[in-house]
C-alpha cells in the first residue's frame, strides 16, 4: 500500500464565507479527527489533494498528514463535492493507528469473460460494486478481483467467491450476491421468435411432404 505525505495548513476560519474564499484561492477546507484527539480545522491545497488521491489506491490511500511539522496517519473518511461542477468542497480526514483495523470500501473488479452467458445474449448483473472490509491501513487492497468466466444463466457469485488477501476480513455476509447471470427480456423474446419461426418452417415442410405423398397416391 502506497503512502503519501499531504501538507495541511492550520488556522482555518470556519463558516461558509471563509470556506468560499479558501476555494477561490485553490484550497479545500478540511477537518482532521479521531483517536480521541481534538478535532482540527485545516485547509489543503487542491493540487496536493488531487495528487495524493491519484494513486491506484484512490480514496483508500494511506495519508501521512503533515500538520505544523508533525505527521499523523489518516484516511479520507468523507469528501464532499459540488453537485454541479464536481469540485471538492470539503474533506474529512480520519486519524488511524498503523496496527489497528479500519473499515473501508474496496472496489470489486470483474475479470474473465462469461462466454456461455454471452453466447445466449445473457448479461452479468452486478449487485455489489464495492465491498466493505476490515484491514490495517497498510494492508488495505487497492481492489478485489472476482472471475466471472464460468458464470452462466441462473448462476450467482457471492462474497464468499472473492479471494480476500491475508489480514482482510469482509464486513458483508458471505452469502450476499456480487454478480448474477441473467437473460434479458429482449433475448427471451428473440429466442421465442426463433423457436416459433422454426416450428412454422417445420410445419410447412411437413405440409409439403404430405401434399407430395397425396399426389403420389393419386397417381
Amino acid at each position: 500500500m502506497q503512502e503519501v505525505v499531504l501538507p495541511l495548513e492550520l488556522g482555518r476560519a470556519t463558516g461558509s464565507g471563509p470556506s468560499r474564499r479558501l476555494r477561490i484561492q485553490g484550497k479545500v477546507p478540511a477537518t482532521v479527527y479521531g483517536l480521541g484527539k481534538d478535532t482540527v480545522s485545516v485547509s489543503v491545497d487542491y493540487r496536493d489533494l488531487r495528487g495524493a488521491l491519484s494513486t491506484e489506491a484512490g480514496l483508500n490511500v494511506v495519508l501521512n498528514l503533515e500538520i505544523a511539522g508533525e505527521l499523523e496517519m489518516a484516511l479520507v473518511k468523507e469528501m464532499q463535492r459540488n453537485p454541479l461542477r464536481g469540485d471538492v468542497t470539503h474533506v474529512d480526514f480520519l486519524r488511524v493507528e498503523p496496527d489497528s483495523d479500519v473499515a473501508v470500501e474496496v472496489p470489486i473488479r470483474l475479470t474473465g469473460q462469461a462466454t456461455a452467458l454471452l453466447e445466449i445474449n445473457g448479461i452479468v448483473e452486478r449487485s455489489l460494486d464495492t465491498l466493505r472490509v476490515l484491514a490495517k491501513p497498510r494492508s488495505i487492497p487497492n481492489e478485489l478481483v472476482l472471475d466471472v468466466s464460468e458464470l452462466t444463466v441462473g448462476d450467482t457469485l457471492t462474497v464468499a467467491d472473492i479471494d480476500l488477501p491475508s489480514g482482510v476480513t469482509s464486513l458483508v455476509d458471505e452469502t450476499a450476491p456480487v454478480v448474477s447471470g441473467i437473460i434479458t427480456r429482449s433475448a427471451l423474446e428473440a429466442a421465442a421468435e426463433a423457436e416459433a419461426e422454426e416450428a412454422e418452417a417445420e410445419a410447412e415442410g411437413d405440409g409439403e411432404e404430405a401434399a407430395e405423398d397425396d399426389a403420389d397416391d393419386s397417381g
